[in-house]
């Protein structure tokens, strides 16, 4: 399909991060954009107030009549999440509409043009967005497709400047749904190799497959940076003519050198070689994205940005919603949400803040994504959750699974080590609080408890 010759699009699932993204970009070249999804929420409100039509209900007759009316010139953008079931998306299908998913969709847009493809079971939202901020504020023209919305630009899109000649584009490349073999990428990171999605890939070997196939697409004379233990995970010894570059905060060709928790960011020194950038200040902590900076770093140097725009750039980076967002800082207590849904991410997550306040209680609550993963991860979730002092645990969000038998947050409970642990309800949790002041709490998960982090923050500030 030519995307110039488009009528309308017409996204099934539209109030996804990356889906949004999508329509935000064909939205900007004043083409009709419309879409479904189950429930509304900050996003689709954003989108509706940005002009696009939005529909809730699964129902033929809530597609525009535009759609229905030109099949040849109109892109069904859909995600897998999507049921099997779905009203649109079988109609569309028996009426033989273009149907792409996201990342196809992707390729098109960035197929003519020089591309940045950041992969990994963790840390590819926070790395692409690092790598997106450092060569915009330092000048450079490109465009971004993000899998979160960040701070700096209150957006998960970032439009080049058509006028301004050459641009590159920074695309998250997603696993899930093996979504990132679509893309053409001439420069990739591949931020961490973990076993995840096993429901799609089966076991890990086949998921390892999977990245292995990704790294195949980069341009022949491209470049791959890879987090260390992902390197070694892989085991892939023929990567033909593309420069490999391995990255660590302890391992690889390139390092960090004295790092630093310190309460609101991390301190550390840049080093690949004989090259050093010293004294760097990230105001969105952790360890972990102090080893994602240090591949956005690379490549802006590989774009010619000087060490004093990279320094200004990494300062400014304000982050990424969900991802180490401190809410309330104070001394008394603090706050901070993580977007965290694999026990690796939440062991640096919660490793991290304990660093930054090792003389405080900490407590976490954490909502379980998807009965499947919960499962498949139970002994690791009770594990790195045994890193705080206090736990308390929500339901399973479910998103696109139904229930499994025997499989509920209660499972996690019994291995935990914490000394204070607990199954609570979203509705408790408020005057739970109230009852319990935490010194430091975090609320750990990708489901719907991102609905409940405004009125903790409120809660911990005593704005109720």
């Amino acid at each position: 399909m030519k995307l110039n010759h488009l009528h309308s699009v017409h996204f099934l699932g539209i109030g996804g991060i990356g889906m949004s993204a999508l329509a935000r970009y064909f939205n900007h070249l004043g083409i009709p954009v419309s879409g479904y999804d189950k429930t509304p929420s900050p996003l689709t409100e954003k989108l509706a107030s940005e002009g696009m039509q939005i529909s809730f209900l699964d129902s033929v007759a809530e597609v525009p009549a535009r759609v229905k009316a030109n099949k040849e010139n109109t892109l069904i953008v859909w995600t897998p999440a999507m049921p099997k079931d779905s009203e649109q998306l079988n109609f569309f299908r028996n009426e033989g509409y273009a149907l792409h998913k996201r990342a196809a969709v992707l390729g098109m847009i960035t197929a003519n043009m020089p591309t940045i493809a950041v992969a990994g079971t963790h840390g590819k939202t926070t790395t692409s967005s690092m790598v997106a901020h450092l060569l915009k504020s330092g000048g450079e023209n490109i465009a971004a497709f993000l899998g979160g919305i960040t701070q700096n630009y209150q957006s998960n899109l970032i439009l080049h400047d058509e006028q301004a000649g050459a641009s590159t584009v920074v695309v998250e490349a997603d696993e899930f749904d093996r979504s990132f073999l679509h893309l053409h990428p001439n420069t990739a990171v591949l931020t961490s190799a973990d076993a995840d999605h096993l429901d799609i890939y089966g076991d890990d070997q086949v998921m390892m497959d999977g990245f292995r196939a990704f790294l195949d697409l980069i341009a022949p004379d491209g470049k791959l940076y890879i987090q260390s233990k992902a390197y070694e995970k892989l085991a892939k010894s023929d990567f033909g003519t593309v420069k490999v570059t391995k990255y660590g905060v302890k391992a690889g060709e390139i390092q960090a050198e004295n790092v630093k928790a310190l309460p609101g960011y991390f301190s550390f020194d840049f080093v690949k070689g004989s090259k050093r950038i010293n004294s760097l200040e990230l105001r969105m902590p952790g360890f972990h994205n102090v080893e994602n900076a240090l591949a956005a770093i690379a490549i802006a140097l590989d774009y010619g940005l000087t060490e004093d725009k990279i320094t200004a750039g990494l300062r400014s980076f304000r982050g990424v919603k969900r991802r180490f967002e401190i809410h309330v800082q104070e001394d008394s207590q603090v706050y901070i949400d993580d977007y965290a849904h694999h026990p690796e991410e939440i062991s640096a997550f919660l490793g991290s803040v304990r660093a930054m306040y090792p003389s405080k209680r900490l407590t976490a609550i954490f909502q379980p994504h998807l009965f499947t993963r919960t499962r498949d991860f139970a002994a690791g979730f009770s594990e790195s959750l045994s890193l705080a002092d206090e736990v308390i645990l929500l339901d399973i969000y479910p998103a696109r699974e139904l229930p499994i038998a025997g499989v509920t947050s209660e499972m996690l409970l019994a291995d935990i080590s914490a000394d204070k642990k607990s199954l609570q309800s979203k509705e408790a949790i408020l005057d739970y609080l109230n009852a319990n002041r935490p010194e430091v709490l975090v609320t750990i998960g990708a489901g719907d408890i991102d609905r409940l982090v405004e009125p903790i923050a409120k809660c911990m500030r005593d704005e109720n």
